[in-house]
């Protein structure tokens, strides 16, 4: 019972974080896809001192990878670099928890007794 308890909290917890990241997502979205006379390159493709990093003058569109969730800015020269729009900390920990949960989970399949189906009990 307390393995079933962990798996679901790990999972629960992955889940969470997952959506954490997704809003800052959502966040870099709205951000790159507002126009206007500061928009080349997108905001969320800027690193610190973007106007001499040869990369982020060079961005020419953007595109999302949702495993593992991440904003991804592509140059015109064919490349692309990640941007730090995820926060680090939700990629780990999201893998982390899932694969702690689906430890947990297997774990509680071994461990539990067979239950035996169609026989009844006492009094049933």
């Amino acid at each position: 019972m307390v393995l079933r308890k962990l798996a679901g909290g790990a999972g629960l917890i992955a889940f969470a974080l997952y959506l954490w990241g997704l809003l800052h997502i959502m966040g870099a979205l709205l951000e790159a896809g507002d126009g206007g006379t500061d928009s080349a390159p997108p905001r969320p493709c800027r690193t610190a001192n973007w106007q001499y990093d040869e990369n982020a003058v060079n961005v020419i569109d953007y595109s999302v990878d949702y495993v593992p969730l991440r904003f991804v800015c592509e140059t015109k020269d064919g490349g692309s670099y990640v941007s730090d729009t995820v926060p680090g900390y939700v990629n780990p920990a999201v893998f982390g928890l899932a694969l702690a949960g689906l430890g947990c989970w297997v774990a509680t399949l071994v461990v539990a007794p067979p239950s035996p189906r169609g026989v009844r009990g006492p009094g049933g």
